[in-house]
């Protein structure tokens, strides 16, 4: 065979491995709305960057007439490309070839592309689009399905992992995005689910959709699987990359430093008069988070589940950080358990990560209720504390109104060695309202009165003025200081310099037992 022949005969197998499944099967997913595995790598990573391995790989099977249906590449793109300038991993499920299905070697790329992320110390980005396990090849299959399992888990504090469901993803499929950091979903034509719509209808009598079983919404709201939903698959790869902008490319390294335009001594007055004074009065996080921050630099992350935390993504002075606040506008902020679920995973993904942790408190407690109690609040609620007590990364604390019980602890206090702890004016630091603690302290007083709502109106000022405020808290040196609201940005950004060196060495063990 010629020079030429051979280059040829290259050419014709790369030309093969771009095809995929073929046109009518590419023109399929366009109807869908959807774009295939290539489409979505070349508009995820920076043009021209995208280094693909393993295309010329093709199956071992040769049961059920599989040995005449082979195609090159097996179902599933493999490689490494630049995002934004920086490494990464990747790889993307084509459903036009075998519906996406995974065998063994297939799954055989996937593991090598994570052992070398690993290995190399750079993040990997999972695009699933995949119809599950390759029935024809039985348990070789499922065993390629562990095999990933296993990497996910040995990975899992090494690299950021991120998984964006563009497709269907179900039974086994469905634990590796789970194992990973974030996971991404496109409303309308993606799903999750252990068990389809044919077996919940055999087992429950339930009739529903995959769309209402584990649709995009349905993950985003409900189950907390999923971090992000977008409309598209484009959005969704954009979200991608802005994510990655925040995330350190391993758990050696820092998050990167940014440009800041926005100067660090910014005062901003109106953080003055954003908590109403009446203490039953709700107003929205968001507000206080968007003012202190760099300008449009939060990205929140599992917006929609558990509202009454918010968790995110933010710069101070260009510096990454981990946003954890209370929402006073929903359930008054209260703790409950998705919430501290929502929390502790968030707060232990930062501290994996170099990350500091910021917490906005304004808590009046844990939800009560036996819905909570039997679902185990204890024990959910604990979760959160574990993190918090577990992270030795800077954490700096800001009370901008209600530090209540239990949940005062929880949240970033001092006494689970957080470094930096503040308060506003207006804070009350308590183990309760004054309203309740009056009427236990002085019930007896109360009840006794002619006039027992003047009786408990007074105990209330008096408890109000002796314990419900910053400065009990600030004499024993619980609270580091009590600022203006307005001073917030600067005083953050001076703690962040001076507690970017901070080491904080744990106890000699193989690793604690989290609450779970």
């Amino acid at each position: 065979m010629s020079e030429e022949t051979k280059t040829e005969r290259l050419f014709s197998m790369r030309a093969k491995a771009q095809a995929g499944g073929g046109q009518k099967r590419i023109d399929a997913q366009h109807e869908k709305g959807k774009l295939t595995a290539r489409e979505r790598i070349d508009f995820l990573v920076d043009e021209g960057s995208f280094v693909e391995l393993d295309r010329f790989v093709t199956h071992r099977c040769t049961d059920f007439g599989m040995g005449d249906q082979k195609i090159l590449g097996d179902g599933v793109v493999t490689g490494h490309a630049l995002i934004k300038g920086r490494p990464v991993y990747l790889f993307s499920q084509d459903f036009t070839v075998f519906g996406g299905s995974l065998s063994e070697t297939h799954a055989e790329k996937i593991c090598k592309i994570m052992d070398l992320a690993t290995k190399n110390g750079v993040p990997v980005i999972a695009l699933k689009d995949s119809g599950g396990a390759r029935i024809q090849e039985g348990v070789s299959s499922l065993g390629g399905y562990a095999e990933i399992f296993w990497r996910n888990t040995q990975a899992s504090g090494v690299v950021p992992q991120i998984s964006a469901i563009m497709g269907p993803c179900a039974g086994g499929a469905v634990y590796s995005p789970a194992l990973t950091d974030f996971v991404f979903m496109v409303e309308g034509t993606s799903y999750m689910h252990i068990t389809g719509p044919e077996v919940v209808k055999t087992v429950t009598h339930e009739v529903v959709t995959s769309e209402e079983l584990g649709g995009a919404a349905v993950h985003a709201e409900k189950s907390g699987v999923s971090h992000f939903t977008a409309a598209d698959d484009k959005s969704c790869l954009n979200s991608i990359r802005e994510l990655l902008s925040y995330l350190p490319l391993n758990n050696a390294e820092g998050a990167p430093m940014g440009s800041c335009e926005d100067p660090a001594d910014r005062c901003d007055e109106e953080l003055d008069t954003l908590v109403p004074t009446d203490p039953q009065k709700p107003y929205d996080m968001h507000r206080i988070i968007e003012r202190v921050v760099d300008v449009d630099s939060f990205m929140e992350v599992h917006a929609e589940y558990a509202r009454n935390i918010l968790v995110g993504f933010a710069r101070l002075g260009g510096r990454v950080v981990g946003i954890v606040a209370n929402q006073p506008a929903v359930l008054a902020g209260c703790l409950d358990i998705a919430s501290s679920e929502k929390g502790a995973r968030f707060i232990r993904f930062c501290d994996a990560f170099n990350i500091p942790i910021v917490t906005f408190e304004d808590v009046p407690g844990f939800l009560p209720g036996t819905d909570q109690e039997y679902a185990g609040i204890i024990r959910h609620g604990a979760k959160l504390l574990y993190a918090y007590c577990e992270a030795t990364v800077p954490k700096l604390t800001v009370i901008t109104r209600k530090a209540y019980g239990g949940a005062y602890d929880v949240m970033g206090s001092k006494h689970v060695r957080a470094d930096l702890n503040v308060a506003w004016p207006g804070a009350q630091i308590a183990v309760m309202g004054a309203a309740g603690a009056a009427n236990i302290i002085h019930r007896r007083e109360i009840g006794a009165s002619d006039k027992p709502e003047e009786v408990l109106a007074e105990k209330a000022a008096e408890y109000e003025e002796t314990f419900n405020n910053p400065y009990r808290a600030a004499a024993r040196g619980f609270i580091d200081d009590v600022i203006e609201a307005r001073m917030t940005r600067p005083y953050l950004i001076r703690a962040l310099g001076i507690l970017a060196s901070k080491h904080e060495p744990g106890p000699v063990r193989k690793h604690g037992n989290i609450p779970l």
